[in-house]
């Protein structure tokens, strides 16, 4: 009972992988989810890849009552993994409230959390959109954070924000900031992966969507940007590598006798246009994508992927799958899917 994390978000897409990953590190992960972006059955799942089942509260991670009263209940914690956010670009620019009251708020509730019951150790679910769009594809942590392109975007900028001012006002606070690219893939059991709400935003569900016949056609959004083949490049990276990058980084911050103010980018390294994802889809897969060639999308960044020397130096993270893997894992998830 003396290794218990929470895990806000813990059912959702990243959050279920990385409970996996917690319990085979010999962790007690606390879910905390109310199932905005996920179904009941993945805490199943988790059950039947892991041979356990944690403790699961579905409650509202900005409802601060519901969340002291779960603090109070675990006078054992560990610390925390904050992944609960509501995470669709184009829905945070009609309804950027929404992203605030949920993404921004929840992040006040965990950080008064943590200094009411002594927590020090957060890691915290951020992105690359922090980097708007740089002045150079490959960025480090050093990169300058720009001006979102979102307002999902800018819940990230400021939940960042956030932690460095607590950390500053010199609260005892060990905040590892996790800064994703573009996560995909699913578990290799096929038991596990991304459920997107209504029609996906992201690339590749779209692909194993319209590779299923959910979606009717796959649109790429331009083909004239300055890359070798037109279309934007991103640094896609396996979920279950994801995942393991909080392990370490929790491992990591439980071994620091100082507190910090930390940022890792988790990526390959490596960018990857549209068209490379979908001919390699196609390749590993064995079938033909339905897709055409669209307008731009308003706020795409161009090409981005990340340095990821420091987690590597630091953390002691390698990625284990490449691209070809993640795909054929995210179809096989898909296939399973009713």
């Amino acid at each position: 009972m003396d290794r218990q994390i929470i895990v806000t978000g813990g059912a959702g897409y990243i959050g279920s992988h990385t409970v996996i990953e917690l319990l085979k590190e010999g962790y007690e992960p606390i879910i905390i989810d109310d199932f905005r972006n996920s179904k009941p059955f993945i805490l199943d799942r988790i059950t039947e890849i892991s041979g356990e089942t944690p403790i699961h509260y579905s409650v509202d991670c900005t409802d601060e009552e519901a969340m002291m009263a779960i603090f109070e209940k675990h006078p054992n914690l560990l610390g925390i993994i904050h992944f609960a956010a509501d995470k669709a670009v184009g829905e945070s620019v009609t309804n950027p409230l929404k992203y605030y009251q949920n993404n921004v708020g929840s992040m006040a509730v965990v950080l008064k959390g943590m200094a009411k019951y002594n927590l020090e150790h957060l890691v915290f679910s951020s992105s690359c959109t922090v980097y708007g769009e740089p002045d150079q594809a490959e960025v480090t942590e050093d990169s300058p954070v720009r001006e979102a392109n979102s307002p999902y975007g800018h819940t990230k900028i400021i939940c960042e924000k956030m932690i460095r001012d607590v950390f500053a006002s010199g609260a005892a606070i060990k905040g590892t900031l996790l800064r994703y690219f573009n996560p995909i893939g699913a578990h290799p059991s096929a038991r596990l992966g991304e459920l997107p709400q209504g029609i996906p935003n992201n690339l590749v569900p779209y692909i194993t969507q319209t590779a299923k016949g959910i979606r009717e056609q796959l649109t790429v959004f331009g083909d004239d940007y300055d890359t070798p083949d037109g279309t934007n490049i991103r640094d896609y990276i396996h979920v279950v590598d994801l995942a393991r990058a909080h392990v370490l980084a929790l491992n990591w911050s439980l071994n620091q006798s100082q507190t910090f103010y930390e940022a890792f980018n988790l990526g390959t390294g490596k960018g990857s246009s549209v068209l490379e994802i979908i001919n390699t889809f196609e390749k590993v897969n064995q079938l033909k994508l339905n897709y055409q060639i669209g307008e731009r999308r308003a706020g795409d960044v161009v090409q981005i992927y990340a340095n990821g020397n420091k987690a590597k130096e630091v953390l002691g993270w390698e990625c284990e799958y490449d691209i070809s893997a993640a795909l054929k894992h995210s179809w096989e998830w898909e296939k399973g899917l009713e």
